[in-house]
C-alpha cells in the first residue's frame, strides 16, 4: 500500500484519461525482463466494485447448497489446472515448481473445505418466550475486498475467496503485483464456476489496492501481506467504518530445549528457514537454542547448508533453494545479514548474494546474533537462519516473546511440562510443538500486534465474513 493519507477519489468522467501505469517485472531465476503488470486505474476499480455490488443481491439469495456446489466446481477447475498454476507461479516468483504445484492443490482443498463448512453457519435459535421465536441470523456483509501476497498466493487467496463466497458475499480481489499473473489465473478459474461479477479481479500496486479499500461499497477488507500495508489498509478502511481482517508480517521464533537431538533440531530450523527461500510468513526467522546443544545444532545446520541444499533453477527437480522474488527483496536480505555481521554476529556459512543471473542469496547460518539488529526484529523474508544462544528454556521463551510481531512460534522439547508452558506463555496466534510446519485443516488463529488481527482460516473465518442479526418473532394474537 502507499503512504498517502487521503482515500482514493471517485473518478471524474469529464476529466482527461489518466496515463496508463505499468510495473516492470523480471524473471527472478534469470534476471531477464518478464511481462509487465498493468495497473487498474480508479475508474476500473470503481466499475469492478460496483459490478460486484450489483451482483450481491442475487448471490446472497442463492441457496447455500448451490453456493457450495459452485465452490466444489471451482475446486475441480483449480485441481485440473495445478500443473499450469505451478509453472506460472514458478516463472513469476521463483517458487520451486513442485512446491508451487502443491500450493495450487492446497488452494483446491481450501475451496472444497469451505463448501462443506459453509453449509452449517446460518445462526442459532435462542431460548426465549415459548410463545415467540428468537433467532440470531448470520448474514453476508456485501462486497468483500480480498488483497493477497505474492509469496504463497494460491492458498492465501483461495481460503479468503472461498470463505467470502460461500457465506454469500461478492468479492473484488487484488493479487500482489509481484505475483499478478498467478493471482489473476486462479481468480479466473474460480470465477468461471460463479455467476457473472460475483468475483471480480483487478491488477495493480498499492495505489490500486488503496482505491479498492477506500471504496464506500466495500464492506470488509481481508488482507494477507506486509505489516506496513496492513496498517495502511486498516487506517483507510477504518476511516469509513469498514471491517478489516489482517494477517501480516511475522518474525517467528523457534526455541530448542535441552535434550533435543541436535540433528532433528537443525533439520527443523533448516526447513523453517529455507523453505521457499524463507519467503513465508511463518518462516523461522529467529532460533533460540539452549547452550547445552547449541554447538552441535549450529554444526549440523552448517552441514545441511553445505551438503544438502541445492541452489539452482526452480524448474529443475534437483533444486531445493531457488531465487528470491526480485532484486528489491534481495537487497533487504543482504542489508539485514550485513547489519547483523557488523553488530557482532558470527558468520557460519553463506551471507552473500550469489553471482549469477537472477536474485539468488546463499543459504545462510549466523551464530551468536545480538538482539537489537534488523535480522532479529524486522521481517527478513530470506534464506537465513540466525541462532541466538540461551542459558535455558525459560530464557528462550522470554526472548522469543520479545517481539513486535505475534504470528506463530515453534518449540522443540522432550518435556511435556515445557510444551504446556510454551503453549501458555507465547503471545502468538499459533504455537507448534516439535514440528515447524503442520496442523489440522480448519484451524483458526488470531495473530497479535504487528502481525495483524482477526481469524484467518477455518470456521471462525466464516463467522468473521458474516454479520449477526437478532430477530424476535411473535404472533399478533386473536383479534
Amino acid at each position: 500500500m502507499t503512504t498517502t493519507t487521503a482515500p482514493a477519489a471517485r473518478p471524474d468522467p469529464s476529466a482527461p484519461a489518466a496515463r496508463e501505469r505499468r510495473l516492470e517485472r523480471t524473471d527472478p531465476a534469470t534476471g531477464r525482463p518478464a511481462a509487465p503488470v498493468r495497473c487498474a486505474g480508479p475508474d476500473e476499480v470503481d466499475a469492478a466494485v460496483r459490478a460486484a455490488a450489483a451482483a450481491w443481491p442475487a448471490w446472497r439469495a442463492t441457496p447455500p447448497a448451490d453456493r457450495a456446489a459452485a465452490l466444489r466446481a471451482a475446486a475441480r477447475a483449480v485441481r485440473d489446472a495445478a500443473d499450469e498454476l505451478g509453472a506460472l507461479l514458478r516463472a513469476t516468483t521463483g517458487r520451486l515448481e513442485h512446491e508451487a504445484r502443491a500450493s495450487a492443490e492446497v488452494a483446491a482443498d481450501l475451496l472444497d473445505e469451505a463448501a462443506v463448512a459453509g453449509l452449517g453457519r446460518a445462526g442459532r435459535v435462542l431460548a426465549g418466550d415459548p410463545a415467540a421465536l428468537d433467532v440470531v441470523r448470520r448474514e453476508p456483509r456485501g462486497v468483500v475486498a480480498v488483497i493477497t501476497p505474492w509469496n504463497d498466493p494460491y492458498p492465501a487467496a483461495a481460503g479468503l475467496l472461498a470463505a467470502a463466497l460461500v457465506t454469500g458475499n461478492t468479492v473484488v480481489h487484488k493479487p500482489s503485483e509481484r505475483s499478478d499473473a498467478p493471482g489473476v489465473r486462479l481468480a479466473g478459474l474460480v470465477a468461471g464456476a460463479l455467476p457473472p461479477d460475483v468475483l471480480r479481479v483487478v491488477s495493480g500496486d498499492g495505489r490500486t489496492g488503496e482505491a479498492v479499500v477506500a471504496h464506500d461499497e466495500v464492506a470488509l477488507v481481508a488482507h494477507v501481506g506486509s505489516t506496513a500495508a496492513g496498517r495502511r489498509i486498516a487506517a483507510v478502511a477504518g476511516a469509513r467504518g469498514a471491517k478489516v481482517l489482517l494477517e501480516n508480517g511475522g518474525k517467528d521464533p523457534l526455541v530448542v530445549d535441552a535434550g533435543v537431538d541436535p540433528v532433528l533440531a537443525a533439520r527443523q530450523i533448516a526447513t523453517g528457514a529455507f523453505t521457499n527461500g524463507g519467503q513465508l510468513c511463518t518462516a523461522v526467522e529467529r532460533a533460540y537454542v539452549v547452550e547445552e546443544v547449541a554447538d552441535a545444532v549450529v554444526a549440523e545446520l552448517a552441514r545441511i547448508v553445505e551438503e544438502d541444499v541445492v541452489v539452482g533453477d526452480p524448474a529443475d527437480a534437483a533444486t531445493t533453494l531457488g531465487p528470491l522474488v526480485d532484486a528489491d527483496q534481495l537487497a533487504v536480505v543482504e542489508a539485514h545479514v550485513q547489519g547483523a555481521l557488523d553488530a557482532g554476529a558470527r558468520l557460519v556459512t553463506g551471507g552473500r548474494r550469489i553471482e549469477r543471473p537472477g536474485s539468488f542469496f546463499a543459504p545462510t547460518v549466523l551464530d551468536r546474533c545480538p538482539d537489537d539488529v534488523d535480522l532479529l526484529t524486522v521481517e527478513t523474508f530470506g534464506p537465513v537462519a540466525p541462532v541466538v544462544r540461551v542459558a535455558d528454556f525459560e530464557e528462550g521463551l522470554r526472548r522469543a516473546s520479545a517481539s513486535a510481531y505475534g504470528l506463530a512460534a515453534t518449540v522443540l522439547t522432550p518435556s511435556l511440562d515445557h510444551a504446556l508452558r510454551a503453549a501458555d506463555v507465547l503471545d502468538v496466534g499459533t504455537v507448534k510443538v516439535n514440528a515447524v510446519f503442520g496442523g489440522a485443516p480448519g484451524g483458526s488463529a488470531d495473530p497479535r500486534r504487528g502481525s495483524g488481527g482477526g481469524a484467518g482460516y477455518g470456521p471462525d473465518l466464516l463467522d468473521e465474513l458474516t454479520v449477526r442479526k437478532a430477530v424476535h418473532l411473535e404472533g399478533l394474537g386473536e383479534p
